[in-house]
C-alpha cells in the first residue's frame, strides 16, 4: 500500500490528508491504519516523527461523532506533546466538527472543566486527567478508543500507576491502541493486562544510519561551554538541538550562547507552560536555530529540519540517547550527533555504548581553545583519532576490554 487511497479511508479523511500535502503513508501508517479501522487492538513500536498520530487519529476520526460526549482519550507523557497531538488531530478532522481538548497540569483547571462538557476527544497527561476523574468533571462512560502514546516514556516518568487507574475507569468494550518506541517491562505488562488480542506492528527506525555521523570530544569540564560555542560557530547547520540533563545546565548553556551572539532559547519543566509553547513555536518558525532542552521537555516533539544534535551532557539512561539522536538523519537527510564528554560523563558514555553495541561514535581531537571563544578567530580543523576506549584518559574498566567501539545506529 503505497498511497493513502489504498487504505480505504473515508472521503473526509482523504480530503484532510490532501490538504496537508501528505503523498505516501509511512510504514506505521500503512501497517496499522487497516487494523485500527477494523476495530482491532494494536501495539505499534514506532519512534517520534513516524506518523503515528495520523495512524491512531484515523480510527478516532472515523468512530467519534460530534456532541456525543468524550469518546476518545489519548494519554501522552508531556504537556508539549498534548498540544502537538491536539493540533495535528484538528488538522486531520477537517470538515468533521469534533471538539478536541488538550488537558494537562501547570495551567488553571477551571477552563478545562468548562470545556470538557462539550469535548469529544481528550488528549491528556495522566496526572491532570486523574484530577478531573477525582473531581468528577469528566465522564468516561462513552469512551470507545483509548490511546497510550509514548507508553515507554510514561513508564519512565513514573506514570504507570496513574495510567493503570485511568484504564480501569474506561469501558471494557473499548478499543485500545498502544504506541511506544520500545516495548519492555511495565509497558509490555500494560498490553498483556488491558488489551484484547493485540496485533503488534514493528516499524523500522526512521533514522538513516548511512547518513548519521556520530562523534565525541573529550574535554575538561570547564571548557565545555567554550567548545560548544566554538563548534556552533564553525559547523554549518540548520536547526540544532542541545541536550542537557538538568534545568540548571540548560539555563546556563543558553546564557553562554547568547553572550556569544548565538540565537538560542531554553525549554525545560521549570518554565511556564505558555513560555514553553511559545519557544517551540518560534523554533519551528526558525526565529532562532539552537534549542537547548532537557529530555522530559523535548520528549515526543516532532521538529522538522534538525541537522545537528549536541549532547552537552550524556544521559544516564542509554534509551534517552537513542531518543535524542533519532531527531536527525530522517527522510534521506544527513544528520550529525556531537557528544561533549567531561570526566563526569565517562561512566554514562561507557554504559550507553555497552548497551548499544551497534553505534559508531568516533573521537575527534578537541580544537585549541582560548580562555574565552567569544572573539576567537582561529581555524582549528578537527581530526579523527580513533574510537572511544582507545582515547580515554584513564584505563578502561575490565568489563569493557573486549569491546570494539565501532558501531552503527
Amino acid at each position: 500500500m503505497n498511497t493513502f487511497k489504498q487504505l480505504n479511508l473515508s472521503e473526509q479523511l482523504t480530503i484532510a490528508i490532501d490538504r496537508l500535502h501528505f503523498t505516501e503513508p509511512t510504514q506505521i501508517q500503512r501497517e496499522t491504519i487497516p487494523l485500527i479501522l477494523d476495530g482491532k487492538d494494536v501495539i505499534g513500536e514506532s519512534a517520534t516523527g513516524s506518523g503515528k498520530t495520523l495512524a491512531f487519529g484515523a480510527g478516532i476520526i472515523k468512530n467519534c461523532h460530534p456532541k456525543k460526549g468524550v469518546q476518545a482519550i489519548v494519554l501522552v507523557p508531556t504537556r508539549e506533546l498534548a498540544e502537538q497531538v491536539k493540533d495535528e488531530m484538528i488538522k486531520i478532522s477537517y470538515n468533521k466538527p469534533l471538539r478536541m481538548l488538550a488537558v494537562y497540569g501547570g495551567v488553571s483547571i477551571n477552563p478545562q472543566i468548562e470545556r470538557l462538557r462539550r469535548t469529544d476527544v481528550v488528549i491528556a497527561t495522566p496526572g491532570r486527567l486523574l484530577d478531573h476523574m477525582d473531581r468528577r468533571t469528566i465522564n468516561m462512560s462513552n469512551v470507545k478508543i483509548l490511546v497510550l502514546d509514548e507508553a515507554d516514556r510514561m513508564v519512565e516518568m513514573g506514570f504507570i500507576d496513574d495510567v493503570e487507574k485511568i484504564i480501569r475507569e474506561c469501558p471494557r468494550d473499548r478499543q485500545t491502541l498502544l504506541f511506544s518506541a520500545t516495548m519492555y517491562g511495565p509497558a509490555k505488562k500494560i498490553a498483556m493486562r488491558h488489551m484484547k488480542d493485540p496485533v503488534t506492528v514493528h516499524a523500522t527506525k526512521m533514522v538513516d544510519p548511512t547518513k548519521l555521523k556520530q562523534t565525541y570530544y573529550d574535554t575538561p569540564g570547564n571548557l565545555k561551554n567554550d567548545l560548544l560555542v566554538h563548534l556552533l560557530k564553525k559547523e554549518e547547520s540548520d536547526l540544532v538541538m542541545v541536550f542537557c540533563n538538568t534545568r540548571r545546565a540548560t539555563d546556563m548553556v543558553v546564557r553562554a550562547l547568547k553572550t556569544n551572539s548565538i540565537r538560542s532559547a531554553a525549554i525545560h519543566g521549570g518554565l511556564a507552560q505558555a513560555k514553553r509553547l511559545k519557544t517551540i513555536e518560534l523554533f519551528h518558525k526558525g526565529q532562532f536555530n539552537v534549542l537547548v532542552c532537557t529530555d522530559v521537555a523535548a520528549r515526543g516533539l516532532h521538529i522538522e529540519g534538525v541537522t545537528h544534535i549536541y549532547n552537552y551532557d550524556i544521559p544516564s539512561e542509554p534509551g534517552d540517547y537513542v531518543h535524542r539522536i533519532g531527531r536527525t538523519a530522517r527522510a534521506g537527510k544527513e544528520g550529525v550527533v556531537i557528544n561533549i564528554l567531561a570526566n563526569r560523563d565517562h561512566d554514562s558514555f561507557s554504559r550507553l555504548i555497552t548497551v548499544h553495541r551497534e553505534f559508531v561514535i568516533e573521537k575527534v581531537e578537541r580544537p585549541y581553545l582560548k580562555a574565552s571563544v567569544k572573539n576567537s578567530n582561529e581555524d582549528s580543523s578537527p581530526k579523527k583519532t580513533g574510537s572511544y576506549h582507545q582515547n580515554r584518559n584513564r584505563k578502561p574498566r575490565r568489563r569493557h576490554n573486549n569491546h570494539q567501539y565501532r558501531r552503527s545506529y
